[in-house]
């Protein structure tokens, strides 16, 4: 297979495409958070940070707002110890919190739900956020100027709608559209475009090959629960871009656990819907993403290399940003980037670090790959130069680089695999030939 790359152009910039979710903090323990600097990790989205089975402390708005029944205009009515901790934490290490508005999942809700019912009233739901977000862009009741731009209204409402129940959202579709409208609306004119208001974390596009047309099942003519994601996010998209509904939406998110080449499908048809009701413009963010959310192969060469695949291939596209679920230190199978009994990165932590070296860089450069199932990408600034290379399938590919603008002989391999942690490989290019392993992370640098 042909690699090409060409130094001399630049076609854009790197975007932040090595976000997280969670960060990596145990209790109120943040030594593990220089990973994040580490890694020049841009975002941290603070979603399911509350803390499951009473160990309601952090982000949530019950855990900072207590009594729904409270003034929401007097400071003391606000809770912000926990949240003012991890937030000050993050921020130390240059990671911007990306935050959610809203509240932690609840996994057991067929048995009881707490605090995943629509708010008892939305426009003093609104009223909470904007004093959420004064604290810590504007100093209210003794807090920051950190200047948060992203701020996202709920997540995952769509499985609690139409009565079919769900973790995140029990009300009706109609019910979060109208909390999104009040919301937004609100924040936008206190705050205008000082911050970034979007949402609302959809569940997905896994059936975009059921609706190749963006129809969206008109008139409520979707079958299965895919089917449904999508139906919401035309009507979502109808209501708020209506006369009588309007609202703002800085930037819409999303998620998927698929593989690489088929987010990369998922993300055209966002695209294509947006435009398609007058959002064209509008951001779109995968703020929910992992491709081996396995106990046993989240440890493997195979993990990191979908995750630098997806990077290098949505960096191609129009998304803005990307955030990895996730960063905790934990047991649960979604944990993709510290091993929850060593507390040491996997290799997919390394494959952050690694596109951040074209991160740092800014300047995106041409490049191209003749086999789909090879991903590349590269940067280029003030005489320094990376190529990144994924594999993420389970043989070596040989590989032909035709590369303009750098020398050859000056190139220092680096690899992530089965015998390398993001270290050198001793490689000398000079045939222009390269053997790319099975499940590899490559960035040859100039």
């Amino acid at each position: 297979m042909k690699i090409t790359a060409d130094f001399t152009k630049i076609t854009g910039r790197i975007k932040p495409m090595h976000g997280v979710g969670q960060p990596p903090v145990l209790g109120i323990d943040d030594r593990f958070m220089h990973y994040l600097g580490e890694a020049g990790i841009p975002y941290s989205r603070l979603h399911d940070m509350g803390g499951p089975y009473g160990g309601f402390r952090f982000v949530d708005i019950p855990n900072i707002f207590r009594d729904f029944d409270a003034d929401e205009t007097l400071p003391e009515s606000y809770d912000f110890t926990f949240t003012d901790w991890l937030i000050t934490a993050l921020m130390k290490q240059g990671t911007e919190p990306f935050f959610r508005l809203g509240v932690t999942i609840e996994n057991a809700w067929q048995l009881k739900a707490y605090r995943i019912y629509p708010p008892a009233d939305f426009a003093k739901w609104a009223r909470i956020c904007e004093h959420i977000i004064r604290h810590y862009n504007e100093g209210w009741a003794n807090g920051f100027r950190y200047g948060i731009k992203y701020w996202e209204i709920w997540n995952e409402p769509e499985g609690g709608c139409d009565g079919k129940g769900g973790a995140m959202w029990l009300g009706t579709r109609e019910e979060y559209f109208r909390l999104y409208e009040i919301t937004a609306n609100h924040l936008k004119a206190c705050f205008g475009d000082s911050i970034k208001v979007g949402g609302y974390a959809s569940c997905g596009f896994y059936a975009v090959d059921d609706d190749p047309s963006c129809e969206g099942f008109p008139g409520g003519t979707y079958t299965n629960d895919f089917q449904y994601f999508l139906y919401y996010f035309h009507e979502f998209l109808k209501y708020i871009s209506s006369e009588e509904h309007k609202a703002p939406l800085d930037f819409y998110s999303w998620h998927t656990y698929s593989q690489p080449d088929e987010a990369l499908k998922m993300e055209d048809y966002c695209r294509r819907t947006m435009a398609k009701y007058g959002f064209g413009d509008t951001e779109d963010i995968l703020n929910e993403w992992n491709p081996t959310h396995d106990a046993i192969l989240r440890s493997t060469p195979m993990a990191a290399a979908r995750v630098l695949a997806m990077m290098l291939g949505m960096q191609k596209k129009p998304v803005g940003m990307l955030n990895f679920y996730d960063a905790r230190i934990g047991t649960s199978t979604y944990s993709g980037m510290f091993n929850p009994d060593t507390w040491r990165p996997y290799l997919t932590y390394y494959a952050f670090m690694m596109f951040n070296d074209a991160y740092k860089l800014k300047d995106e450069i041409e490049t191209a790959s003749d086999d789909d199932k090879i991903y590349v990408g590269g940067a280029a600034k003030d005489g320094k130069a990376v190529l990144l290379i994924a594999n993420p399938e389970n043989k070596s590919v040989k590989a032909e680089l035709t590369l303009s603008g750098v020398d050859f002989a000056a190139a220092e391999v680096l690899m992530i695999d089965a015998s390398h942690q993001y270290t050198p490989t001793g490689i000398r290019i000079t045939d222009g030939k390269l053997t790319i392993p099975a499940h590899s992370c490559v960035e040859i640098r100039f």
